[in-house]
């Protein structure tokens, strides 16, 4: 796996990750297709938006329809019909957001299926034989999310799990041309346990590095903040991916601070509920306002939600519970994240990132205030 950063703009850079199914302009966000799918949308959709690459989740498909099959129906990619980058999240997520159903020990982790009940026993050396029968192109390694809130001392020790399992996650990554294995900086919002993290990382030696841990209900400040803390101890010659991160303001941040790589469910949870993000602030297509609005939902945009149908149709489609509904603001969703980032990246290319970001974030927060009003 091949990272060059291209250009560079404060602390943003645009660069170019080459995978084993093709290459990735960063910075770039992934959709979560969590289940071999990115939910009310096809593959081709998906790829007409702009997404590069997607994000696909052990947990949920070691449990159905499980690894080994997927394998044996000629892996991941084939499987879903989707020809580009994939990333693999290694389970730890989900593993953790089942407080009652799973025990953890140093050697791993034992849980019960939501599915069923029935027990399973994930390690950092399973998961790494899921992700490589997944054929994922990025996988990462086997973590312990920190509960939030937490003590200093129980991150702590939380991390030095994490960091344990991430060695031996590294171990068991079996290296293939194009191939890679991302390691995952933990610490909660203690800034000594996430700069001890990412040095620990750096000296067993990935891919790249993830910032994980976050978003999990600590502060908007308090995120910012570890990124301040963490991305100075990661190397520059390896792609950033900050996990789970989530809005466009908050997306736009982070570059500004530094990262390459995002993921969230955010605009297709959104899409699939009735709320649009536009270039003119978010919407929610719900309100009775829009009933009888010809307008497009975005007249900035040029997806097909934007170009074919008006704000009245939309409305009527989401009142009314229609799939078509969803597909729609979901498309339109993540080709508003995409162009997101290409102005991302396009700022970046002409050094202009934090004119760019510093625009971008003060009229998402008049536009704030403005719903707020």
């Amino acid at each position: 796996m091949r990272f060059e950063v291209l250009a560079v703009s404060g602390k943003g850079r645009c660069g170019r990750l080459e995978t084993a199914h093709g290459a990735i302009r960063t910075p770039a966000f992934m959709p979560v297709g969590t289940a071999a799918t990115v939910k009310a949308m096809t593959p081709e959709m998906v790829r007409a938006s702009g997404a590069e690459i997607l994000l696909g989740n052990t947990y949920h498909l070691m449990l159905r329809p499980g690894a080994e099959r997927i394998a044996r129906l000629g892996g991941l990619h084939h499987f879903m019909h989707w020809d580009g980058p994939i990333l693999t999240d290694s389970g730890g997520f989900q593993v953790w957001s089942l407080a009652k159903l799973r025990q953890i020990d140093a050697q791993g982790v034992t849980f019960q299926s939501h599915l069923d009940g029935t027990r399973h026993r994930l390690t950092p050396e399973r998961a790494m034989d899921i992700q490589r029968l997944l054929d994922a192109d990025i996988s990462m390694v086997l973590d312990e999310c920190t509960a939030w809130p937490t003590t200093e001392e129980d991150a702590a020790k939380s991390m030095r799990l994490s960091m344990a399992w991430a060695e031996r996650s590294k171990e068991a990554f079996r290296q293939r041309d194009g191939y890679g294995v991302f390691g995952i900086v933990q610490g909660s919002v203690f800034p000594d346990l996430r700069s001890e993290s990412a040095k620990r990382l750096c000296d067993i030696g990935f891919d790249g590095y993830a910032i994980g841990g976050l978003s999990v209900g600590e502060a908007r400040e308090q995120t910012l903040a570890m990124l301040d803390a963490t991305v100075p101890h990661l190397p520059k010659e390896a792609p950033r991916y900050l996990m789970g991160v989530g809005t466009p303001q908050d997306i736009v941040a982070a570059v500004a601070n530094g990262v390459d790589m995002f993921d969230c469910v955010l605009p297709t949870r959104s899409g699939r509920t009735g709320q649009a993000f536009t270039s003119q602030g978010k919407l929610n297509l719900r309100n009775a306002c829009h009933a009888e609005d010809a307008a497009p939902l975005d007249p900035a945009c040029a997806c097909p939600a934007c170009s074919h149908y008006s704000r009245a149709y939309l409305h009527h489609l989401t009142k009314a519970g229609e799939i078509l509904g969803a597909m729609l603001l979901t498309t339109h969703n993540l080709h508003y994240y995409q162009q997101v980032m290409a102005g991302l990246r396009d700022a970046i290319e002409r050094n202009a990132l934090n004119a760019f970001a510093d625009a971008f974030l003060a009229k998402a927060a008049q536009e704030s205030q403005a719903l707020e009003g």
